[in-house]
């Protein structure tokens, strides 16, 4: 009875994804009929009786291909899991220039409506993703909908013939009620190899995106590295170079008191030897934001512990034994890690936290929980969108999960090799 009541079950859903891949993949050959058909009513007489249906066509095929496209995609990752990335092409940001004109990346426009609506139609009139998709709606009906049509013509012959008289009609109605059971649950099983042999970018479309990511990441990488030197000429300028100027400056003063006023020549030593511990501090906390002599020395997890110390918090971490990396990779991780504590503190208000630092097969996890109010989230010129980026480079991920009220899990993932 187990085994009826699977075989049952898979005949009901095989129908019922077959029907849906024949609605899904039929609708632009309904419009094409619906072309032929105004066609045949103007008639051949007159000489301009094809321009009609021919934009009909042209018109409803590209209107159709994209979300054709997307429900196909949508079926083929609900029912199998396969994913199929769509390839689609970004549109750049549209920004206004000081003369008062919107600028998109193609043309000058008075308006920002008009900037994105010229951009839109560029985009998509350039991008080859929308003629692969044209390409599979025209294809996918006679390759995967015909099939996937079967079942349910069967089902219809079978009502027909069963409802009519005569030993004919009811052979002819059995017939389609058993082509209808052995083949509902494998006719919509074409529409999954068809989709990905046709709607996956090609491989000129897949090195084009590399292309435009890495130039996105380098560009990002360069003003990160701009910045960063920026902060370290202003840390010096304003704080250790201007404390060994005034050193300098001391020591000259106390070595020209030193004969004519001891006393005073001593106390602007004491200064000067005040304002070198000071410097000293300075640098030392100034090359601890570069490079922290700790992640250099004992490695990753010890200097991520050693983070952990000087966090207002009650923060745990947890570690595999004996986890070193490449150099980079553990940068990366410890000023994402010291970057997620300080927003912690700074924005969520939580009593503790917990880091837990991972390698599963090629992959480094760290994930960083805190119990506070929650609501974060990604902003485009914000401090986590440039963490994200800079994991990027490494080809890493960043996920958040921050409902409103917390708690709040971030993981990153770093595919990396251990040393």
């Amino acid at each position: 009875m187990r085994q009826l009541g699977t075989w049952a079950r898979r005949i009901g859903v095989g129908f019922v994804r077959s029907c849906v891949v024949a609605v899904v993949t039929m609708p632009a050959p309904a419009v094409w009929a619906v072309a032929v058909a105004w066609a045949i009513w103007w008639g051949a007489g007159n000489p301009w009786s094809w321009l009609g249906p021919f934009v009909l066509v042209c018109v409803g095929t590209l209107g159709l291909s994209r979300p054709v496209c997307r429900l196909v995609r949508s079926l083929v990752a609900r029912w199998t899991g396969t994913f199929i990335p769509a390839g689609y092409r970004e549109a750049g940001p549209v920004v206004r220039m000081s003369t008062g004109y919107w600028w998109n990346g193609f043309s000058y426009e008075r308006s920002r409506r008009d900037a994105v609506l010229d951009q839109k139609w560029r985009v998509r009139w350039k991008d080859p993703a929308v003629w692969r998709d044209v390409r599979f709606t025209g294809i996918v009906p006679f390759a995967a909908g015909v099939v996937a049509a079967v079942p349910s013509a069967g089902v219809v012959a079978a009502v027909l013939g069963l409802g009519q008289p005569g030993l004919t009609a009811r052979l002819a109605g059995v017939f389609g009620l058993v082509v209808a059971i052995a083949t509902a649950p494998y006719a919509w099983r074409l529409l999954v190899p068809v989709a990905v042999r046709f709607l996956r970018p090609s491989r000129a479309m897949a090195m084009t995106e590399r292309v435009e990511e890495l130039t996105a990441q380098r560009a990002d990488a360069t003003v990160a590295q701009a910045a960063e030197i920026r902060r370290i000429e202003r840390d010096l300028h304003d704080g250790a170079q201007a404390r060994l100027v005034a050193l300098g400056l001391a020591l000259a003063t106390a070595e020209k008191l030193m004969e004519t006023n001891p006393d005073q020549a001593k106390a602007l030593m004491r200064e000067a030897r005040g304002g070198a511990a000071a410097s000293l501090a300075e640098l030392r906390e100034l090359v601890k934001g570069i490079s922290p002599p700790v992640l250099n020395e004992r490695g990753l997890v010890d200097a991520v512990r050693a983070l952990a110390l000087d966090v207002p918090l009650d923060v745990a971490v947890s570690a595999d034994a004996g986890l070193r990396l490449d150099p980079v990779i553990e940068a990366a991780v410890y000023f994402g890690v010291a970057e997620l504590l300080t927003n912690a503190v700074k924005h969520a208000q939580p009593s503790r936290a917990r880091i837990s630092l991972a390698q599963d097969d090629a992959d480094l996890i760290v994930e960083v929980e805190d119990d506070g109010r929650g609501g974060a989230n990604v902003r485009a010129d914000g401090g986590l969108a440039g963490l994200r980026r800079r994991l990027a480079v490494f080809d890493g991920t960043l996920e958040i999960s921050s409902p409103p009220g917390g708690p709040t899990r971030v993981r990153m993932a770093l595919p990396c090799d251990s040393l």
